[in-house]
């Protein structure tokens, strides 16, 4: 008997494990072989609709793994078209949290600004390396590689790949197969879904919205002017878990946003994204920081006559806000650069960078803030050049010395974490960029030049990336200081 007769044989069996593992074989011959499974793949999209469903969860997730692969099958839409009907219904019920995960997100607690951070709340996410160095911004499919799921992006608290995010990333791609045909579908479960008592209910209704929002896109736009309201009203429900997942869909709606009436769409969303990221909860003030960063790249320029009153919300609690200042500084670029706006901005930024020690971990965000802030200030960042240059300076030479120690006795001297260097270089880029030939006198009074010949021959891809980027931009903006060390 072949193997696949094997497989088929086995299929039903009442052991959890062989039903896994059945899955699981499934899914790898559909990655490698799917010809030889064409002849019954009519029974295996059946068999795994069911086993999707399956009581017990990993044995769920396994079969649900199988949509993913096939939808990068280019037989996909022939072979799936007279099941998706199925298919649709039993992905959105597995998008719903299970209890397990509401409990690992502690999703019942109201409340938790004031418990402490993590280590992983406060690494850098080198937003600005990005787009200073080459790379372009990540799209969502590649956002979808990274992170398992950009349709389930808000769930970093449970780290776990589990069917939740499987099943909103399975609907995410299998609407890029389908696109508008599955509305048909979709749109019953919707208008059930959005406005269902049950809070589980109604929030993986909106998981669903923000998953379909690019397969989807243009059969959703007859619906948005409801839909967007909607979402924005859902920004004060009481449950932090649906507020938190309304900044996300929101956030997957910009680009129609800012295409309409801005008093209509932007200005309201604006307003409450801003009331969010001072939200009680620090789920829902990480996915408003989030939505309202793709808020301002998608409207760039727009936000100038709203800046008074983002940068009063921003100054209010810049330590969870860091990457919406910088994004902000991005998006406005020397607009941001006035008298009343510094002085709102810099105070709160300069007395945190003052607070720190060069070893708090703390100084990753704001360094890679204050990246972007210097290049938009450009001349009104003078007053704050040269005490942030020489600290960065201080960063890297102390990294590089430590660098030294533990190459020469590594039983007695830790390796010492890089992301300093890397986000002390990304600022120097930053305040050359910004600052141009005014940055001469400290280059001509500093080491800066031995240093980043070290930093450039470093064994860490990052911290290469960074040096390189910071010599185009030193070249560009100081060439006379620069020609002698070429």
């Amino acid at each position: 008997m072949s193997l696949k007769m094997n497989l088929f044989v086995l299929a039903d069996d009442t052991d959890l494990e062989v039903r896994k593992n059945v899955c699981k074989a499934l899914v790898m011959l559909l990655e490698v072989k799917v010809d030889k499974l064409m002849p019954h793949m009519n029974a295996i999209i059946q068999f795994m609709i069911i086993r999707t469903q399956d009581e017990d969860e990993t044995v769920a997730l396994e079969a649900c793994e199988f949509w993913l692969v096939l939808a990068d099958q280019d037989i996909c839409y022939e072979v799936l078209k007279a099941h998706v009907n199925n298919l649709i219904p039993v992905l959105v019920r597995c998008m719903k949290y299970s209890e397990l995960d509401i409990i690992l997100l502690k999703g019942d607690v109201e409340e938790d600004q004031n418990v402490p951070d993590r280590e992983e709340d406060i690494r850098p996410r080198f937003h600005r390396s990005s787009r200073m160095h080459g790379t372009e911004p990540k799209s969502d499919d590649q956002m979808n590689e990274d992170d398992e799921s950009d349709a389930d992006k808000d769930d970093d608290s449970v780290s776990e790949w589990n069917l939740r995010k499987c099943s909103a990333a399975g609907l995410d791609v299998l609407s890029n197969v389908f696109h508008d045909e599955i509305l048909q579908v979709l749109l019953p479960i919707l208008k059930e879904t959005l406005f269902h008592q049950n809070w589980e209910v109604k929030e993986s209704g909106i998981l669903v919205l923000g998953a379909i929002a690019e397969g989807c896109y243009q059969g959703l736009t007859g619906h948005l002017n409801q839909l967007v309201p909607f979402l924005i009203q859902c920004l004060g429900d009481k449950k932090p878990l649906v507020r938190s997942i309304a900044c996300w869909t929101l956030s997957r709606y910009a680009h129609w946003v800012v295409q309409q009436p801005a008093e209509s769409y932007l200005k309201p969303l604006l307003g409450e994204l801003l009331k969010k990221i001072l939200d009680s909860n620090k789920r829902v003030q990480e996915a408003a920081c989030s939505a309202f960063a793709t808020l301002e790249e998608e409207a760039g320029v727009e936000l100038v006559a709203y800046l008074p009153q983002i940068l009063d919300c921003l100054a209010k609690n810049l330590l969870i806000l860091y990457d919406a200042v910088g994004t902000l500084a991005d998006s406005v670029g020397s607009h941001l650069n006035k008298p009343d706006f510094i002085e709102k901005l810099m105070p709160p930024l300069i007395e945190k960078w003052n607070s720190l020690r060069d070893e708090d971990k703390n100084l990753f965000p704001l360094l890679e803030c204050l990246s972007s802030v210097a290049t938009a200030l450009q001349t009104g960042f003078i007053p704050y050049c040269e005490p942030v240059y020489r600290r960065c300076l201080a960063l890297v030479k102390q990294t590089l010395e430590q660098c030294e120690l533990h190459n020469q006795q590594p039983e007695q001297h830790e390796c010492p974490d890089k992301d300093f260097m890397v986000v002390a270089l990304d600022l120097l880029s930053g305040l050359a960029e910004g600052m141009g030939t005014l940055m001469t006198p400290l280059i001509a009074s500093s080491e800066i030049l031995p240093l980043l010949y070290q930093s450039m021959k470093d064994v860490v891809a990052e911290v290469r990336q960074s040096s390189f980027a910071l010599l185009g931009d030193l070249t560009k903006a100081c060439f006379e200081n620069i020609k002698p060390a070429l």
